[in-house]
């Protein structure tokens, strides 16, 4: 049994564990901060000038107030207090380090009076962006306080044991069970600030529970459930300067991870760099591939590259649009010009060696029209005619129904005939089903349907197709988006359906499973996109999947994306035989990323199987458990769980796989013989 597994140093979870904190260690260590004060000193540019720009932002005669109680709403409607808060965590930063370099011990006294006054005066912050304002200040502070603790600032010993206070009973309380449910731009910012806290603190348990969640976080909680393997954000279809914001905060937890020998910049192939490297594409003008249509809001660039892109220069890697980014904002930039600076050439060793992410390319509904299949003779239907008709007509004829690009909207459930191939005209093809009109968009006409092929078109299952300005609102953990099935194929014994073939669609948005195939033999599911299907509906969460694949025979999932299922797998096989899971990209989905039960003759190969909330692959026992399944060449990392769990499997074969960062145990996978049943 040959197979690859990346283990972390000393079996132990971080590389902090192991030894004390470096002080000063946030942003910069000791030697860093040595070496920006020389560059500053001897004029080098850019950095004399990013100098001066900073210190020239300092007015040392204006007023400090804090605020017991700092109030936020959406969009700082209202904000009592945060913009104090805010410019006044910036302010003592970079009069800190102004002090650092120059040794004007004014500067010192105003971050002092800064960090003071407002450890003697906060109690609490409330309203809907109490935990963002928090994370979006707690590095900042934390930063100034490590610079002034550690050098002969003058900042007394009772000073310090109050700003102590703060931190642990007012900001860590709020943060500290981080909040994923919302964009991933808050737990970036949650993380950095309770990172940068740890070492202030001297507390590994925070730091390593902040690194684990920087990993691990579930829904939008950790870099896997932001930055996808092409670099496209979570946010990119609500506007660029959330995701600027959320990339920066998760390169700033790097920044001081980094400090302290742990390098989070470049696990899974630098996927920092990549998230950094997509969209600095698009603001600079290109147009890369995006799931969803990236917004053209809030386009200018933000001054968070410098640091990004002197990082990866210094490892040798070249991100071309990071560069251009990074110089077009450098004349502007101040404070991050700074703490790029870092003692080269050498860096700490990296806990997390990079993964190459298997490319499956573009998948899901694709351009204007299917050029798979020849539209010989169609039928053609525009929105607001019946598909139903159309398909009742060529039922039996392999004939092709072309669904013109438009919204469709379905006042029934379609019932697919055999003999038909249903084409649509791409991602502007969409199938609605009218919310007060079924469950399902699509089902079989007859439990012995057959000879059906459904090719190039979109199945919503949402509620509405407009999704508004920020995606997360309509996910279906947050929405009361009720019971929506996507396509829904049953019989009545195994084999009743037979050659059912899907390529190109993309669903999206179910609430109960994306696409259930129960008593088929022959499938086929090519260069699909199965996206947010699986919700916590009845009857209840972990029971529909993005894909789900039962009672069924020589099945064929391939090039395809199942990702995000709020509650369910990627995809889900119950008694089924002769399976190949091959080349798919599995990532993200709130339960196992590839789930097996009780399944025979299966082969998952060549799959990337990333940021899942339990184990990666999972092979289930319930009553005899399953045999013959293959597991090889598969790039299987930071999935919650293990790489690979398996239970009373008999046959199986795992080689050549490559396991990382899954789960925190030594361990990547479990391979029992044991006849156990997951009860939770």
């Amino acid at each position: 049994m040959k197979k690859l597994v990346l283990l972390f140093m000393l079996f132990l979870p971080w590389a902090a564990a192991s030894a004390q904190f470096k002080h000063p260690g946030l942003d910069q260590s000791t030697a860093d901060l040595a070496q920006m004060k020389s560059l500053v000193l001897s004029g080098t540019q850019p950095y004399r000038a990013a100098f001066d720009r900073m210190k020239e932002s300092i007015d040392l005669d204006a007023e400090i107030k804090a605020f017991a109680h700092v109030l936020r709403g959406s969009y700082g409607r209202p904000n009592i207090g945060g913009g104090e808060l805010s410019k006044g965590a910036n302010t003592a930063y970079n009069a800190a380090l102004v002090w650092y370099v120059t040794g004007d011990r004014q500067y010192a006294d105003y971050a002092i009076r800064i960090l003071n006054a407002w450890s003697a005066t906060l109690w609490d912050f409330d309203y809907n962006d109490a935990k963002l304002l928090a994370a979006w200040t707690g590095h900042s502070l934390c930063n100034a306080a490590e610079i002034l603790r550690y050098t002969k600032s003058g900042w007394k010993q009772q000073d310090m044991d109050q700003f102590r206070d703060m931190l642990m009973t007012v900001y860590y309380p709020l943060m500290r069970f981080y909040y994923p449910q919302a964009n991933g731009n808050w737990d970036g910012a949650i993380i950095h600030s309770i990172i940068a806290m740890g070492i202030y603190l001297d507390d590994k348990k925070m730091f390593d529970n902040a690194v684990d969640h920087f990993l691990h976080g579930p829904v939008n909680g950790s870099i896997f459930k932001y930055i996808y393997p092409s670099g496209q954000c979570q946010e990119t279809m609500r506007d660029q300067a959330h995701v600027q914001l959320g990339l920066g905060e998760f390169a700033g937890a790097a920044q001081i991870a980094f400090t302290q020998g742990t390098d989070l910049f470049s696990i899974a192939n630098n996927r920092i760099g990549w998230g950094f490297e997509y969209t600095a594409r698009f603001l600079l003008g290109d147009k890369p591939h995006s799931y969803g249509v990236i917004s053209e809001r809030a386009k200018e660039l933000r001054d968070d590259y410098e640091y990004v892109y002197r990082h990866y220069q210094r490892a040798g890697i070249h991100f071309p649009h990071i560069q251009r980014a990074a110089d077009s904002v450098r004349s502007k930039a101040g404070r991050s010009v700074l703490t790029s600076v870092r003692v080269a050439p050498k860096q700490p060793a990296s806990l997390f060696t990079p993964v190459l992410a298997t490319h499956i390319g573009i998948v899901g509904a694709q351009g204007e029209k299917d050029m798979t299949v020849a539209p010989e003779n169609p039928i053609v239907v525009s929105p607001g005619e019946s598909i139903q008709q159309a398909l009742d007509k060529a039922a039996g004829g392999k004939r092709i129904v072309l669904v013109k690009a438009g919204i469709h909207t379905l006042d029934t459930t379609l019932r697919m005939p055999s003999g038909v191939r249903l084409i649509g005209e791409g991602l502007k093809t969409v199938l609605f089903l009218n919310p007060a009109s079924g469950r399902d968009a699509i089902v079989n006409a007859s439990d012995d349907m057959s000879d059906v092929v459904i090719s190039n078109l979109v199945v919503e299952g949402s509620t509405k197709t407009d999704p508004g300005t920020d995606p997360n609102s309509n996910r279906s953990f947050r929405s009361n988006a009720g019971n929506r099935g996507g396509i829904i194929f049953r019989s009545q014994h195994a084999g009743q359906m037979k050659r059912i073939k899907f390529q190109n669609i993309t669903v999206q948005n179910c609430t109960f499973n994306g696409l259930l195939v129960s008593g088929a033999e022959d499938v086929s599911i090519i260069s699909c996109n199965f996206s947010e299907n699986g919700g916590s509906v009845v009857p209840g969460p972990r029971l529909q999947h993005n894909v789900f694949v039962s009672h069924c025979k020589n099945v064929t999932v391939r090039d395809s994306r199942t990702v995000t299922s709020p509650f369910g797998s990627g995809i889900a096989v119950l008694h089924a035989s002769n399976v190949i899971i091959e080349h798919n990209e599995v990532a993200r989905n709130g339960f196992y990323g590839i789930l097996v039960t009780e399944s025979n003759q299966v082969r998952i190969t060549d799959n990337l199987v990333e940021g899942n909330d339990r184990s990666g692959v999972m092979l289930e026992y319930l009553h005899r458990g399953s045999s013959g399944v293959t597991v090889n060449n598969n790039h299987i990392h930071y999935n919650s769980g293990f790489g690979l769990e398996s239970y009373a499997a008999t046959g199986l074969k795992e080689n050549n796989n490559l396991f990382a960062g899954n789960g925190n145990h030594s361990s990547q996978q479990k391979i029992s013989n044991e006849k156990y049943i997951v009860m939770d």
